[in-house]
């Protein structure tokens, strides 16, 4: 889940001023949390706050997507996003957009099973993105991100996700010049997928990722927490990205790994 926030804030400087190489430097003082981040910690707040048997989850996603969304507003909201985060009687508006793998991470370290993992995915993401390619969207990076911290070799996910999601037979090189910014799942995932896929390292995976372009903060929010899973994350590069939260949200980050501990 911090795979997450790492590539959103890394990413957040270079969402509208892409970059098309792999040398930047990961952390300035132009770096920031965004919607991803906040989004992502209420999914992990619902789930804490949650029945044993989820049975409250959709609720639960409800209102501390609301809560925090309204808490912190200015963070990059899709204008339909923020509508529903304000509306007293909010409903799934048939989105396919990449808001809802950006935010699913938690899950994968909450669900027992690949089907729950699964069950749990649809659960926080038909309350708004319920359009089939967002809930398969978001149950790809869940179902990637359980695979990889149970030991999946990169081949096993590639094949799961070639098979049942997307096609990811290319190449960064063969994409970067000409990708261009894409807020849709179709548009975003195979980018994400394939970064993690390239990757020697967590970081390496995170320039990848960048590297491509298009909605940059995102794209890295969703293979962050793939890589992470994989790879770890180096204590430097952890460090600093929490250095961007405050403590309101990493208590909600806290909380979460006392309840499901990895």
């Amino acid at each position: 889940m911090l795979g997450a926030i790492v590539g959103d804030v890394v990413g957040s400087r270079f969402e509208w001023n892409n970059i098309k190489t792999k040398d930047f430097e990961l952390f300035t003082d132009k770096c920031d949390f965004t919607d991803d981040s906040v989004m992502t910690l209420a999914i992990a707040k619902a789930l804490t706050e949650s029945k044993d048997n989820f049975m409250d989850l959709e609720e639960k996603t409800i209102y501390y997507m609301q809560k925090l969304g309204r808490k912190y507003p200015d963070r990059g909201y899709g204008n339909h996003f923020l509508e529903w985060i304000y509306d007293d009687n909010p409903k799934a508006y048939n989105s396919f957009g990449n808001g809802s793998a950006m935010r699913v991470s938690p899950v994968a370290y909450v669900g027992k099973t690949l089907d729950e993992v699964k069950k749990l995915s649809r659960v926080v993401t038909s309350v708004s993105h319920n359009h089939p390619e967002g809930i398969k969207g978001a149950e790809c990076t869940a179902v990637a991100i359980f695979l990889a911290k149970n030991g999946s070799s990169k081949q096993e996910i590639k094949d799961l996700v070639s098979s049942e999601y997307y096609d990811i037979d290319f190449t960064l090189d063969q994409v970067r010049e000409a990708y261009q910014y894409d807020v849709t799942c179709m548009g975003s995932l195979p980018i994400s997928i394939v970064s993690f896929l390239e990757a020697n390292s967590f970081e390496d995976g995170i320039r990848n990722v960048i590297s491509v372009g298009g909605d940059s903060d995102t794209l890295a929010a969703i293979a962050g927490p793939i890589l992470e899973a994989y790879y770890g994350i180096p204590e430097e590069i952890k460090e600093k990205s929490l250095y961007f939260l405050n403590p309101e949200l990493i208590k909600i980050y806290d909380d979460f790994f006392d309840k499901f501990p990895k």
